[in-house]
């Protein structure tokens, strides 16, 4: 079938953003610039303290600075184009850049998955085998561990961004979001997307599913570990040692399951209010969760914070 209106992918996009809500426009660019700065600074401070301080060089520690690294990343990869749509209405895009940054976010997202999963099994492994966690957590282990998930979440990416920049778009190429996000540029292919839709499914088994299941068998033994443990004192202390990462897992997978769980080829109620939620639950896993981890990091851990006080000062006292 040819499709009479298709569009040169040299055209670019337009990114519609809140142009049809010019009221939230103007409050939405100061809280998500505000988030922004917090994630940047939250985030690289917790980067900071895991590689100058050497109480932190363990596992648990080089996973975190992964997260925060991938955090920012992100955030980075769409935040300066989010807020751009915030000040210029029916934002152009060029077709190169909304794949870059379509990838780069997909990428960054997956890897989270993955690296999430790995922070459990640290977990597991410090819970229900503490006299052997040295052994099985050596750097030759964590560190591929950290590796792969970079990989994992990459070579997703790829092929996500692949199937989808291959499409041909119609009209005038009207992307309604803030940024290229994977599921607002398929709603405007002008052909069959079955294989995406198929594709995106496989992905979200093995990075959604496959992850959840990982992390919620890990946290099962971890439990009947800590329930076994006979002080409360002692409940109490290996519980915190898990709480941080446990509450990062719960707002992480609870808002992309919530986005991305059932990938639509198209919007069955074509509304204002549809299309408006849409946008804020994905502005919210963008830029709120990134901003939390830092804090649920710094504020669940002892270590952390010692460590986050002892750089701070340091910095106070160096100037």
């Amino acid at each position: 079938m040819v499709w009479s209106n298709q569009t040169s992918p040299g055209m670019g996009f337009i990114l519609l953003g809140l142009s049809a809500h010019p009221t939230l426009e103007k409050t939405s660019f100061v809280l998500v610039l505000l988030m922004y700065l917090v994630i940047l600074l939250g985030n690289g401070v917790l980067v900071l303290a895991t590689i100058l301080d050497s109480r932190l060089h363990t596992p648990m520690y080089f996973f975190l600075g992964n997260l925060s690294v991938l955090d920012v990343c992100y955030t980075t990869s769409s935040v300066p184009l989010i807020l751009d749509s915030f000040l210029t209405p029916r934002k152009a895009i060029p077709f190169s850049a909304c794949a870059v940054q379509m990838f780069l976010s997909f990428a960054m997202g997956a890897t989270e998955c993955v690296l999430l999963s790995m922070m459990a099994f640290d977990r597991y492994v410090a819970i229900c085998n503490p006299l052997r966690y040295l052994e099985i957590m050596r750097k030759a282990v964590y560190v591929p561990m950290a590796a792969g998930s970079w990989a994992a979440g990459s070579t997703s990416a790829m092929v996500q961004t692949s199937l989808a920049m291959r499409l041909p778009f119609c009209g005038d190429n009207i992307i309604n979001h803030f940024a290229c996000e994977i599921l607002a540029v398929l709603k405007v292919a002008c052909a069959d997307i079955s294989i995406n839709v198929i594709s995106m499914g496989v992905a979200n088994v093995i990075f959604l599913g496959i992850p959840v299941l990982f992390i919620f068998f890990s946290y099962m033994f971890i439990i009947a570990t800590i329930l076994r443990i006979p002080s409360v004192e002692g409940k109490k202390k290996a519980f915190s040692t898990c709480s941080a990462h446990l509450t990062v897992v719960v707002v992480f997978y609870g808002t992309i399951l919530f986005m991305y769980a059932n990938p639509k080829s198209k919007d069955p109620l074509g509304t204002d209010k549809q299309d408006l939620s849409d946008k804020l639950i994905s502005l919210f896993y963008g830029v709120v969760t990134p901003m939390l981890n830092p804090i649920i990091y710094s504020l669940r851990n002892k270590d952390m914070k010692a460590a986050v006080r002892n750089l701070i000062f340091q910095k106070c006292f160096t100037q």
